[in-house]
Protein backbone atom coordinates (compact mmCIF):
# COMPACT_ATOMS: atom_id res chain seq x y z
CA UNK A 1 0.00 0.00 0.00
CA UNK A 2 1.34 3.81 -0.64
CA UNK A 3 -0.09 6.05 1.08
CA UNK A 4 -0.08 10.16 -0.94
CA UNK A 5 0.65 12.84 1.82
CA UNK A 6 -0.74 16.47 0.47
CA UNK A 7 1.85 18.98 -0.27
CA UNK A 8 2.83 20.65 2.88
CA UNK A 9 1.15 17.64 4.97
CA UNK A 10 2.21 18.45 9.09
CA UNK A 11 4.75 16.55 11.11
CA UNK A 12 1.35 15.67 13.13
CA UNK A 13 -1.10 14.55 10.58
CA UNK A 14 1.79 12.41 9.57
CA UNK A 15 2.64 10.71 12.74
CA UNK A 16 -1.34 10.28 13.16
CA UNK A 17 -1.28 7.90 9.46
CA UNK A 18 1.82 6.17 10.78
CA UNK A 19 0.89 5.30 14.57
CA UNK A 20 -2.16 3.80 13.30
CA UNK A 21 -0.34 1.69 11.06
CA UNK A 22 2.14 0.89 13.72
CA UNK A 23 -1.20 -0.32 15.70
CA UNK A 24 -2.09 -2.67 13.12
CA UNK A 25 1.35 -4.45 13.03
CA UNK A 26 2.48 -2.49 9.53
CA UNK A 27 5.77 -0.47 8.86
CA UNK A 28 5.64 2.33 6.94
CA UNK A 29 8.39 4.29 5.44
CA UNK A 30 8.86 8.13 4.97
CA UNK A 31 9.61 9.13 1.19
CA UNK A 32 10.59 12.59 0.59
CA UNK A 33 9.32 13.58 -2.77
CA UNK A 34 9.59 16.84 -4.36
CA UNK A 35 6.12 17.64 -4.14
CA UNK A 36 4.69 15.72 -1.57
CA UNK A 37 5.49 12.73 0.74
CA UNK A 38 5.42 9.13 0.54
CA UNK A 39 4.28 6.76 2.99
CA UNK A 40 4.92 2.89 1.76
CA UNK A 41 3.33 0.34 4.04
CA UNK A 42 4.74 -2.90 4.18
CA UNK A 43 4.31 -5.39 6.90
CA UNK A 44 1.96 -7.94 8.31
CA UNK A 45 -1.17 -9.13 6.24
CA UNK A 46 -1.13 -5.56 4.49
CA UNK A 47 -3.81 -6.39 1.75
CA UNK A 48 -6.45 -7.11 4.13
CA UNK A 49 -6.27 -3.51 5.06
CA UNK A 50 -9.47 -1.30 4.04
CA UNK A 51 -8.07 1.52 2.28
CA UNK A 52 -11.21 3.80 3.34
CA UNK A 53 -9.87 3.42 6.55
CA UNK A 54 -6.60 6.44 5.98
CA UNK A 55 -8.56 8.28 3.09
CA UNK A 56 -10.35 10.17 5.29
CA UNK A 57 -7.29 11.10 7.31
CA UNK A 58 -6.51 14.83 7.34
CA UNK A 59 -3.49 15.32 5.26
CA UNK A 60 -3.53 12.44 2.83
CA UNK A 61 -4.04 12.86 -0.74
CA UNK A 62 -4.19 9.33 -1.85
CA UNK A 63 -4.27 5.95 -0.99
CA UNK A 64 -3.26 3.42 -3.26
CA UNK A 65 -3.13 -0.37 -3.35
CA UNK A 66 0.14 -1.38 -4.88
CA UNK A 67 -0.95 -4.65 -7.27
CA UNK A 68 2.76 -6.06 -8.11
CA UNK A 69 4.22 -9.05 -6.49
CA UNK A 70 7.55 -7.01 -5.95
CA UNK A 71 5.97 -3.75 -3.50
CA UNK A 72 8.83 -1.76 -2.03
CA UNK A 73 10.90 -2.14 -5.15
CA UNK A 74 8.38 -1.33 -8.05
CA UNK A 75 7.73 1.58 -9.82
CA UNK A 76 4.43 2.03 -8.17
CA UNK A 77 6.00 2.38 -4.78
CA UNK A 78 8.49 4.95 -5.75
CA UNK A 79 8.12 6.93 -9.19
CA UNK A 80 11.45 8.68 -8.71
CA UNK A 81 14.91 6.95 -9.43
CA UNK A 82 17.07 5.66 -6.11
CA UNK A 83 20.39 7.27 -6.63
CA UNK A 84 22.35 5.01 -4.24
CA UNK A 85 26.26 6.57 -3.11
CA UNK A 86 28.52 4.97 -1.38
CA UNK A 87 29.95 6.91 1.95
CA UNK A 88 33.04 8.91 1.67
CA UNK A 89 34.98 10.36 -0.61
CA UNK A 90 36.07 9.98 -3.54
CA UNK A 91 31.65 10.83 -4.61
CA UNK A 92 30.44 7.49 -6.07
CA UNK A 93 26.94 7.14 -6.85
CA UNK A 94 24.76 4.16 -8.75
CA UNK A 95 21.98 5.49 -10.93
CA UNK A 96 22.58 8.90 -11.74
CA UNK A 97 24.16 10.44 -14.67
CA UNK A 98 27.54 8.75 -14.52
CA UNK A 99 28.13 5.28 -15.04
CA UNK A 100 29.97 3.26 -12.26
CA UNK A 101 32.90 0.95 -13.08
CA UNK A 102 33.65 -1.64 -10.63
CA UNK A 103 36.90 -3.84 -11.15
CA UNK A 104 39.11 -6.46 -9.28
CA UNK A 105 39.99 -10.19 -8.95
CA UNK A 106 37.73 -12.45 -8.42
CA UNK A 107 39.30 -13.36 -4.65
CA UNK A 108 41.61 -11.17 -2.73
CA UNK A 109 44.66 -13.80 -2.61
CA UNK A 110 47.85 -11.92 -1.19
CA UNK A 111 49.33 -8.92 0.32
CA UNK A 112 50.94 -7.94 -2.84
CA UNK A 113 48.93 -9.56 -5.49
CA UNK A 114 45.98 -7.31 -4.26
CA UNK A 115 47.98 -3.48 -3.26
CA UNK A 116 49.20 -3.63 -6.58
CA UNK A 117 46.43 -4.07 -8.50
CA UNK A 118 44.71 -1.84 -6.30
CA UNK A 119 47.23 0.74 -6.74
CA UNK A 120 47.26 0.13 -10.94
CA UNK A 121 43.38 0.07 -10.82
CA UNK A 122 43.36 3.74 -9.40
CA UNK A 123 46.01 5.19 -11.39
CA UNK A 124 43.45 3.80 -14.55
CA UNK A 125 41.16 6.05 -12.58
CA UNK A 126 39.01 3.61 -11.19
CA UNK A 127 37.32 4.04 -7.79
CA UNK A 128 35.78 1.20 -6.52
CA UNK A 129 37.59 -2.36 -6.12
CA UNK A 130 36.03 -5.57 -6.36
CA UNK A 131 37.59 -8.74 -4.49
CA UNK A 132 36.08 -11.95 -2.45
CA UNK A 133 37.63 -13.10 0.59
CA UNK A 134 34.81 -15.71 1.63
CA UNK A 135 34.39 -17.81 -1.63
CA UNK A 136 31.32 -19.81 -1.65
CA UNK A 137 32.49 -22.29 -4.58
CA UNK A 138 30.74 -24.98 -6.26
CA UNK A 139 33.56 -27.54 -5.42
CA UNK A 140 34.35 -27.93 -1.48
CA UNK A 141 37.67 -28.39 -2.76
CA UNK A 142 38.42 -24.99 -4.73
CA UNK A 143 39.83 -22.08 -2.96
CA UNK A 144 37.28 -20.59 -0.07
CA UNK A 145 39.28 -17.25 0.30
CA UNK A 146 41.02 -15.37 2.81
CA UNK A 147 37.96 -15.02 5.05
CA UNK A 148 38.83 -13.05 8.02
CA UNK A 149 42.74 -12.27 7.55
CA UNK A 150 41.92 -10.99 4.30
CA UNK A 151 40.08 -7.75 6.16
CA UNK A 152 43.50 -6.25 7.16
CA UNK A 153 44.75 -6.35 3.33
CA UNK A 154 41.04 -4.77 2.28
CA UNK A 155 41.99 -2.04 5.11
CA UNK A 156 45.22 -1.18 3.56
CA UNK A 157 43.49 -0.70 -0.12
CA UNK A 158 40.88 1.67 1.33
CA UNK A 159 43.93 3.45 2.68
CA UNK A 160 44.92 3.98 -0.82
CA UNK A 161 41.70 5.73 -1.40
CA UNK A 162 39.75 3.21 -3.38
CA UNK A 163 36.23 1.73 -2.19
CA UNK A 164 35.58 -1.77 -1.69
CA UNK A 165 32.78 -4.49 -2.16
CA UNK A 166 33.35 -7.99 -1.06
CA UNK A 167 30.47 -10.75 -0.36
CA UNK A 168 28.68 -11.62 2.81
CA UNK A 169 27.45 -14.75 3.21
CA UNK A 170 26.05 -15.70 6.67
CA UNK A 171 26.12 -13.43 9.78
CA UNK A 172 29.28 -13.86 10.61
CA UNK A 173 31.37 -12.64 7.12
CA UNK A 174 28.06 -9.64 6.73
CA UNK A 175 29.67 -8.13 10.54
CA UNK A 176 32.81 -8.05 8.85
CA UNK A 177 32.31 -6.44 5.80
CA UNK A 178 29.78 -3.61 7.38
CA UNK A 179 33.45 -3.00 9.91
CA UNK A 180 36.02 -3.15 7.09
CA UNK A 181 34.11 -2.28 3.55
CA UNK A 182 32.06 0.11 1.58
CA UNK A 183 29.37 -2.13 0.02
CA UNK A 184 27.92 -5.36 0.61
CA UNK A 185 27.51 -8.04 -1.94
CA UNK A 186 25.01 -10.55 -1.96
CA UNK A 187 25.98 -12.96 -3.89
CA UNK A 188 24.18 -15.49 -7.00
CA UNK A 189 23.53 -18.35 -4.33
CA UNK A 190 22.59 -16.26 -1.43
CA UNK A 191 19.86 -14.27 -3.32
CA UNK A 192 17.08 -16.03 -1.84
CA UNK A 193 18.76 -16.71 1.59
CA UNK A 194 15.81 -14.51 3.07
CA UNK A 195 17.31 -14.66 6.74
CA UNK A 196 20.61 -13.56 5.56
CA UNK A 197 18.54 -10.72 3.23
CA UNK A 198 16.76 -9.97 6.67
CA UNK A 199 19.70 -9.14 8.61
CA UNK A 200 21.06 -6.59 5.41
CA UNK A 201 17.91 -5.08 5.49
CA UNK A 202 19.13 -3.71 8.93
CA UNK A 203 22.59 -2.86 7.59
CA UNK A 204 23.96 0.81 7.38
CA UNK A 205 26.17 0.12 4.44
CA UNK A 206 24.37 -0.55 0.04
CA UNK A 207 24.22 -3.53 -1.06
CA UNK A 208 24.55 -5.00 -4.37
CA UNK A 209 21.98 -7.88 -5.17
CA UNK A 210 23.15 -9.88 -7.43
CA UNK A 211 20.59 -12.52 -9.40
CA UNK A 212 20.22 -15.65 -9.00
CA UNK A 213 21.28 -18.57 -11.75
CA UNK A 214 18.17 -19.40 -12.94
CA UNK A 215 15.94 -16.48 -11.14
CA UNK A 216 12.99 -14.36 -12.76
CA UNK A 217 12.52 -10.46 -13.01
CA UNK A 218 10.35 -10.67 -9.95
CA UNK A 219 12.45 -13.06 -8.33
CA UNK A 220 15.17 -10.54 -7.86
CA UNK A 221 12.98 -7.62 -6.84
CA UNK A 222 11.12 -9.60 -4.64
CA UNK A 223 15.25 -10.73 -3.10
CA UNK A 224 15.40 -6.75 -2.78
CA UNK A 225 12.06 -6.58 -1.09
CA UNK A 226 12.99 -8.18 1.73
CA UNK A 227 16.48 -5.45 2.22
CA UNK A 228 14.02 -2.95 1.45
CA UNK A 229 11.57 -3.73 4.23
CA UNK A 230 13.76 -4.04 6.82
CA UNK A 231 14.92 -0.07 6.10
CA UNK A 232 17.75 -0.20 3.99
CA UNK A 233 16.89 1.58 0.95
CA UNK A 234 20.66 1.51 -0.82
CA UNK A 235 20.15 -1.34 -2.81
CA UNK A 236 21.83 -1.84 -6.36
CA UNK A 237 20.67 -4.96 -8.48
CA UNK A 238 23.44 -6.95 -10.49
CA UNK A 239 22.75 -8.77 -13.89
CA UNK A 240 25.42 -11.68 -13.45
CA UNK A 241 24.14 -14.45 -16.08
CA UNK A 242 21.52 -16.81 -15.94
CA UNK A 243 21.50 -20.64 -16.27
CA UNK A 244 20.02 -21.76 -19.75
CA UNK A 245 20.92 -24.89 -22.33
CA UNK A 246 23.30 -22.26 -24.12
CA UNK A 247 27.24 -23.84 -24.01
CA UNK A 248 29.31 -21.47 -25.62
CA UNK A 249 29.18 -19.10 -22.22
CA UNK A 250 29.62 -20.15 -18.60
CA UNK A 251 25.79 -18.04 -18.00
CA UNK A 252 23.74 -16.00 -20.38
CA UNK A 253 23.98 -12.89 -20.14
CA UNK A 254 20.36 -10.98 -20.07
CA UNK A 255 20.72 -7.72 -21.25
CA UNK A 256 17.08 -7.26 -21.90
CA UNK A 257 16.62 -7.07 -18.13
CA UNK A 258 18.18 -3.49 -17.87
CA UNK A 259 15.29 -1.81 -19.74
CA UNK A 260 12.72 -4.14 -17.74
CA UNK A 261 13.92 -2.90 -15.18
CA UNK A 262 14.28 0.26 -15.04
CA UNK A 263 10.46 0.10 -16.67
CA UNK A 264 9.33 -1.65 -13.56
CA UNK A 265 11.86 -0.66 -10.96
CA UNK A 266 13.26 2.83 -9.16
CA UNK A 267 16.39 0.12 -8.26
CA UNK A 268 19.77 1.21 -10.18
CA UNK A 269 21.18 -1.72 -12.26
CA UNK A 270 24.64 -2.75 -13.05
CA UNK A 271 25.97 -5.66 -15.04
CA UNK A 272 28.83 -8.22 -14.23
CA UNK A 273 29.70 -9.54 -17.73
CA UNK A 274 33.10 -11.24 -16.52
CA UNK A 275 30.84 -13.86 -14.38
CA UNK A 276 28.23 -13.77 -16.81
CA UNK A 277 30.49 -14.97 -20.10
CA UNK A 278 33.23 -17.19 -18.36
CA UNK A 279 35.89 -15.63 -21.02
CA UNK A 280 37.32 -13.06 -20.82
CA UNK A 281 37.51 -12.89 -24.76
CA UNK A 282 33.77 -12.13 -24.47
CA UNK A 283 33.84 -9.64 -21.92
CA UNK A 284 34.72 -6.57 -23.33
CA UNK A 285 32.10 -6.43 -26.18
CA UNK A 286 29.37 -7.30 -23.19
CA UNK A 287 30.11 -5.27 -21.09
CA UNK A 288 30.05 -1.95 -23.85
CA UNK A 289 26.87 -3.73 -24.67
CA UNK A 290 25.68 -3.00 -20.95
CA UNK A 291 26.26 0.69 -20.89
CA UNK A 292 24.69 0.79 -24.57
CA UNK A 293 21.53 -1.09 -23.01
CA UNK A 294 21.19 1.61 -19.68
CA UNK A 295 23.54 0.28 -16.93
CA UNK A 296 24.17 2.37 -14.19
CA UNK A 297 27.52 0.58 -13.89
CA UNK A 298 29.52 -2.58 -14.93
CA UNK A 299 32.13 -4.84 -12.77
CA UNK A 300 34.92 -6.45 -14.32
CA UNK A 301 37.12 -8.85 -13.23
CA UNK A 302 40.78 -8.05 -13.12
CA UNK A 303 43.72 -10.13 -12.15
CA UNK A 304 47.72 -9.42 -12.95
CA UNK A 305 48.13 -12.81 -14.06
CA UNK A 306 44.97 -14.86 -14.66
CA UNK A 307 46.74 -17.99 -15.31
CA UNK A 308 47.66 -18.40 -11.98
CA UNK A 309 44.16 -16.76 -10.38
CA UNK A 310 43.28 -18.85 -7.34
CA UNK A 311 39.16 -18.75 -8.87
CA UNK A 312 37.61 -17.61 -11.97
CA UNK A 313 41.03 -16.83 -14.22
CA UNK A 314 39.44 -17.54 -17.72
CA UNK A 315 37.19 -14.77 -16.91
CA UNK A 316 39.66 -12.15 -15.65
CA UNK A 317 41.36 -9.21 -18.07
CA UNK A 318 44.62 -8.88 -17.90
CA UNK A 319 45.33 -5.20 -16.73
CA UNK A 320 46.50 -3.91 -20.06
CA UNK A 321 43.13 -5.59 -21.57
CA UNK A 322 41.25 -3.47 -18.88
CA UNK A 323 43.21 0.21 -19.65
CA UNK A 324 42.44 -0.85 -23.59
CA UNK A 325 38.68 -1.38 -22.36
CA UNK A 326 37.94 2.02 -20.18
CA UNK A 327 37.94 4.25 -23.05
CA UNK A 328 36.08 2.19 -25.51
CA UNK A 329 33.63 2.10 -22.47
CA UNK A 330 33.59 6.10 -21.92
CA UNK A 331 33.16 6.71 -25.59
CA UNK A 332 29.94 4.01 -25.68
CA UNK A 333 28.72 6.27 -22.58
CA UNK A 334 28.98 9.29 -24.27
CA UNK A 335 27.43 7.96 -27.00
CA UNK A 336 24.06 7.25 -25.08
CA UNK A 337 23.99 10.58 -22.94
CA UNK A 338 26.11 9.63 -20.02
CA UNK A 339 29.57 9.30 -18.50
CA UNK A 340 32.00 7.29 -16.68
Amino acid sequence: MLIVMKQGASASEIDAVTNHLRDLGLTAQEIPGQNCTLLGVSGGDVDSVDLNTFRTYSGVQQVLNVTSPFKLSGREYKRDDTIVSLPGRPAVKFGGRKVVVIAGPCSVEGRGQALALARELKAAGVNVMRGGLFKPRTSPFSFQGLEDEGFRILEEIRALGMKFVTEAVDEHSLEMVEAHADMIQIGARNMQNFSLLKRVGKSRLPVMLKRGMSATLEDLLMAADYILSGGNANVVLCERGIRTFARHTRNTLDLSLIPAIKELSHLPIIVDPSHATGDRRYVPPMALAAIAAGADGVMVEVHSDPNCALSDGAQSLYPAQFRELLPQMRAVAQAVGREI
